[in-house]
């Protein structure tokens, strides 16, 4: 009788210990095994998400760079046309005399006859310069070559504009016989853009 006490008794301290022992098993996998596989986990999921995020990034860097290099490479092209068509003479004086010789050679090829030039003041515009130049003609009896000289002044490689006109006829029997005079207007770089090119050039080593 005392055995079998002894015996449930012995066997029952083995279930609990054993009890113990899986609870202890269970609790050793859980610390070692269960939470550094979720923090890692965890871990990987946000290294994972910030890559991404910088991969985001960088596609945006590299989209915004080939945009601003393709309005650079638009501005370039602009800037290099419209410095193509500016006067290329270092003075004023120099683009007056270059407007003045344009004209001579277009009045003489559609048959106008040029009483005088007057060079005008030379005007700041934003970064550039206007020179202006007024043409006084002798009586003009032909409205075909005075058209055709003023379209051809207009679609020059440089940039020429006609400003001011008092072209007048001055006999009504002969509406087509006019005189007068008019004002072309060509373009330089003005003060601004040339002290910033002189910065730029005291920048370089």
């Amino acid at each position: 009788m005392n055995w079998s006490l002894g015996g449930k008794r012995s066997f029952s301290q083995r279930r609990f210990l054993w009890v113990i022992i899986a609870l202890a098993a269970a609790l050793a996998l859980y610390t070692f095994v269960v939470v550094p596989l979720g923090e890692a986990k965890k871990r990987a999921d946000e290294e994972i998400l910030m890559n991404q995020r910088l991969l985001q990034k960088y596609a945006e860097v590299l989209q915004n760079r080939k945009a601003a290099e393709g309005a650079l490479d638009r501005t370039l092209r602009q800037g290099e046309e419209i410095r193509r068509r500016l006067l290329e003479e270092e003075t004023p004086q120099l683009a007056a005399a270059s407007l003045q010789d344009m004209a001579k050679r277009l009045a003489t090829k559609n048959g106008l006859a040029i009483r005088s030039f007057r060079i005008l003041d030379p005007k700041e515009v934003g970064s550039f310069r206007r020179i202006s130049v007024q043409i006084d003609f002798n009586p003009i009896s032909s409205m075909q070559g005075l058209t055709q000289f003023l379209y051809e002044l207009e679609n020059q490689e440089k940039e020429i504009m006609i400003g001011e006109a008092d072209l007048l006829a001055f006999n009504p029997r002969m509406p087509n016989s006019v005189q007068g005079n008019l004002v072309i207007s060509g373009y330089m770089k003005g003060n601004k853009s040339r002290d910033k090119e002189k910065d730029k050039g005291r920048e370089k080593p």
